[in-house]
């Protein structure tokens, strides 16, 4: 679909800083579904994890090589020995319900089978940051529209103009929130199968 926002010089760079923007809360929820345990082992679940490396927080993606070689197992290998403890802690303490083992130089996560009730709990927890998403993708729309409405106050639009930049703005907001619906949607099917 052409863009009418981009036709006019007032509104172009609205136009793609809206879309940036809301790109970037799309794949912001992308890494947020990755990071959620469905029950089988996927190195993304470690995403959130940070571990402190030499007085910073990094995440352990950076300081160990992060595998999976089972369906119910994740194994961690720090890049330096002296991180073996560090990390094992940052794991155990993450929050994330695991209860990681190591032999002084790899860490193994087992990756326990989901409750029913834990995938019903994640579902949940998957549905409020989806909102939490679509909330500020609808800000996203709303800044858009109050800069084409300052531009047509300060006369730099025709009213036109400015109707169907607020029509494109709403399109726009319509189609991320779909994207990041249907991500969900799928995310949901994963964890609730079995």
């Amino acid at each position: 679909m052409a863009s009418a926002m981009t036709s006019i010089a007032a509104l172009k760079d609205v136009h793609t800083q809206l879309k940036t923007r809301m790109e970037k809360t799309v794949e912001d929820f992308r890494a947020n579904l990755l990071s959620t345990r469905t029950g089988r082992a996927s190195v993304h679940m470690l995403d959130q994890v940070k571990v402190d490396y030499y007085g910073t927080d990094t995440p352990i993606s950076q300081v160990a090589q992060i595998l999976t070689p089972e369906p119910q197992l994740i194994q961690v290998k720090p890049y330096e020995k002296t991180m073996v403890a560090p990390i094992e802690k940052a794991i155990r303490t993450a929050g994330l319900g695991f209860n990681p083992m190591h032999d002084g130089e790899l860490i193994r996560v087992p990756v326990p089978a989901m409750t029913e009730e834990r995938r019903k709990e994640t579902v949940k927890h998957l549905s409020a940051v989806l909102e939490d998403h679509k909330t500020a993708i609808r800000n996203i729309r709303r800044d858009g529209n109050d800069q084409v409405k300052k531009a047509a106050k300060d006369k730099l639009i025709s009213a036109d103009d400015e109707k169907r930049a607020n029509e494109e703005i709403q399109q726009l907001t319509d189609a991320e929130i779909k994207r990041v619906e249907e991500l969900f949607k799928a995310k949901e099917k994963e964890i609730l199968t079995v």
